[in-house]
């Protein structure tokens, strides 16, 4: 274990401020009301150790003493579990792998086109930006029946889906009258007093600038 971690008594997070799989982490951090310290890094910034400590030299990165870890859904459901109050993941086995499942398709699905839509490929983003369209056209009459995502709970689910919505200026999707319901889905998460403590510069820039 390098002297990064040994030298780190309060949970820290390493992440870049623009990434919505690590505004994910945050959500649960702040939902929780964990005390860590949040550091906002880019590939410029990062600290040497980090290299050392995540095998896949990506950004983000949870230190918590001798735990490294370095993929955004194993950090959500480890905070889901080390700190159990407010629960963000159902009790039983069966609800407890859809909800692995529905936040493996959001980002294999909804993230992966969202990283096309603002990538530096013109026509791969006009392509990708139809089909998060059609994505999100798909999935909004859910949010007419329930008031989460497939759920009456609050979950992870939704911590998942709260970036990307936050995100859909920036994705220069034109949504209309079908999605009423996916919008109002978003501002209610919005309105929680965890998301606004959650933002970085950069996402309050988005919509509160």
């Amino acid at each position: 274990m390098t002297a990064l971690a040994n030298r780190r008594s309060v949970m820290t997070l390493y992440a870049d401020a623009a990434d919505p799989l690590g505004h994910s982490v945050r959500l649960v951090l702040m939902e929780k009301d964990i005390n860590v310290e949040i550091h906002f890094i880019d590939d410029d910034t990062k600290p040497e150790d980090l290299n050392d400590l995540n095998p896949y030299d990506s950004l983000l990165t949870l230190i918590d003493r001798d735990l490294v870890l370095y993929d955004a859904q194993i950090m959500m459901e480890y905070l889901d579990e080390r700190y159990p109050h407010p629960p963000l993941l159902p009790v039983d086995p069966v609800s407890r792998a859809n909800n692995r499942q529905f936040r493996f398709r959001i980002v294999r699905d909804l993230y992966a086109l969202a990283a096309e839509v603002v990538g530096d490929n013109e026509i791969a983003a006009a392509n990708a930006r139809k089909s998060l369209r059609d994505n999100l056209l798909a999935i909004a009459p859910v949010f007419s029946q329930f008031p989460y995502f497939m759920s009456e709970e609050f979950s992870l689910v939704d911590l998942c889906m709260a970036p990307l919505l936050w995100r859909l200026p920036i994705y220069g999707l034109k949504l209309g009258a079908p999605v009423k319901p996916l919008l109002k889905y978003g501002d209610k998460l919005f309105e929680r007093p965890a998301f606004r403590n959650s933002l970085s510069a950069f996402e309050q820039e988005i919509r509160l600038s």
